[in-house]
């Protein structure tokens, strides 16, 4: 999970980095893991949460996303995994700690600013809430090293997130499916949401991803899902038939279509 986060950089500890069986681990003093990469496939999204975080792909169709807005960089793998794969999406990344820009770049392979790619370090929350730019899809994934997200879920940012949002937008939102809160945030989303979200079944790791839309309705059946996540395979390596197979197992697809 990302280093975005509400504490001030001085609260977060000491940033270490470890390596196992040939992937590249960023934590942030504890065992707890913020971020991986596999040294051999350093564009691909090493943990299946990551992986699941860019299942909007599955919900509107290409070109789109246009602008993404990632809340916490971590160790880089969203922003790595749009930049080398979605040439048509400019991507804001917002990070609170200088020292986890710093790590992305020299240890886990983040490419440098460019005209489709800008680091800016500074508060998640504060910048959705001064921001005045529109976006297509949103990513939030900021905790502490004590797996705390803070403001960073609340109903002040959720409504942020969706002023944020264009015509097309989707909120994307890392839960930890196994704590106390979860039912808790998932409902501040819904709320800020009038009710268009929806929580992806658990993660083996005990993510889950939220998904929240604004503008022209999602509706997407079953076969074009898979479609969709066939095509992602063939362009990128992503494998999100897996994903589509769990929603169907889990009854999300009402009807045999996914729709928010």
């Amino acid at each position: 999970m990302s280093g975005a986060r509400a504490n001030p950089p001085a609260a977060a500890g000491t940033i270490e980095i470890s390596e196992e069986a040939g992937v590249r681990y960023l934590h942030f003093s504890s065992d707890w893991v913020q971020g991986a990469m596999r040294i051999r496939r350093p564009f691909a999204l090493e943990l299946a949460y990551t992986r699941e975080m860019m299942a909007g792909l599955l919900l509107r169709e290409a070109p789109w996303p246009r602008k993404a807005l990632l809340i916490g960089l971590g160790a880089g793998s969203l922003a790595k995994f749009i930049h080398r794969y979605l040439p048509q999406t400019h991507s804001t990344v917002v990070e609170i700690d200088p020292r986890v820009d710093t790590v992305a770049r020299l240890h886990f392979r983040l490419p440098d600013d460019d005209g489709r790619l800008a680091v800016r370090i500074g508060d998640g929350a504060e910048f959705m809430r001064t921001d005045g730019e529109s976006y297509d899809y949103i990513l939030v994934d900021g905790f502490d090293k004590h797996a705390r997200a803070g403001v960073l879920d609340t109903a002040a940012f959720y409504a942020n997130c969706r002023a944020r949002l264009g015509r097309h937008g989707l909120l994307a939102v890392n839960l930890l499916g196994r704590s106390r809160g979860f039912r808790a945030s998932a409902g501040r989303i819904a709320e800020a949401f009038d009710g268009r979200s929806l929580v992806f079944p658990s993660c083996d790791s005990g993510n889950a991803i939220a998904f929240a839309a604004v503008g022209d309705p999602v509706a997407v059946d079953a076969d074009t899902l898979r479609a969709r996540a066939t095509r992602l395979r063939e362009d990128s390596g992503l494998n999100l038939l897996p994903t589509v197979t769990r929603l169907e197992q889990a009854g999300t697809l009402a009807g045999g279509c996914l729709r928010l």
